[in-house]
């Protein structure tokens, strides 16, 4: 954000800046967690999948096969490809494109369908922020951040930085929507990107960050090995020129 001499910026130093947070809508392959307590004991026992995917957790731990895995995987409830989750004793519900706050009324309104009285509470929330970070970063792969929130630079530190010779006035964000996919370019030299719908990090987002021309043409990272690779090539060539006129 270090706004270049040619670029010019709405965002003043040390002005505040509000948060410009679109409301998520679930989409498809989203994870969300949803919790369910009634006055009803079996009907709890029915209705909690937690139980099993502790279980099958400790197993997996056990086994060595939890490494770079998804908590949220067994515990939560996974959008199909028509949108749909998959719960005991409610059945199939329909949440692509709702919020979770409309998530939540509509399990509600499954669930009276089980209860007597309004004995009951419900609890719907995304199962972390998942991203996946692709090409100059120190740890590229793909993240969940646990949290409902995540900046682009918090996304970015997650990955461990980017290298010295990402494009960082030109990073690349692969945003899901429920009609697609949209590619957007992000320049993070300007400080406007704290005013912009990107600051947030959405779920299944895919950052990538592009090599500068360095890097396409193999010589060093930093001047200092520039300079050796320079030296090596002119070396290489006086040793031929050398070697071709003494014969």
């Amino acid at each position: 954000m270090q706004n270049l001499p040619k670029e010019e910026s709405l965002v003043k130093l040390g002005e505040m800046v509000p948060s410009k947070f679109e409301e998520y809508l679930l989409q498809y392959n989203d994870v969300v967690e949803i919790n369910i307590k009634t006055s009803d004991p079996l009907l709890n026992q029915m209705l909690d999948i937690n139980v099993l995917a502790a279980n099958n957790n400790r197993m997996m731990m056990q086994g060595g096969l939890m490494s770079g895995g998804d908590i949220f995987y067994l515990s939560g409830y996974t959008l199909d490809d028509n949108g749909f989750v998959d719960m005991p004793v409610l059945g199939r519900l329909k949440l692509v494109g709702m919020n979770i706050e409309t998530a939540k009324i509509t399990v509600e309104n499954e669930l009276k369908k089980y209860v007597r009285d309004d004995d009951y509470f419900v609890r719907v929330r995304l199962g972390g922020i998942r991203f996946s970070a692709l090409g100059e970063f120190a740890r590229p792969g793909k993240y969940t951040v646990l949290q409902n929130r995540v900046t682009i630079f918090e996304a970015i530190a997650t990955a461990g930085d980017l290298t010295i010779v990402a494009k960082r006035d030109n990073i690349m964000l692969v945003r899901q929507y429920p009609e697609g996919s949209k590619a957007h370019r992000l320049n993070l030299n300007n400080k406007e990107i704290m005013n912009s719908e990107f600051y947030f990090v959405r779920p299944n987002d895919m950052i990538y960050a592009e090599p500068m021309k360095v890097r396409e043409l193999g010589t060093g990272t930093t001047l200092l090995q520039t300079i050796q690779v320079l030296a090596s090539l002119a070396t290489l060539a006086l040793l031929v020129y050398t070697t071709t006129n003494s014969n």
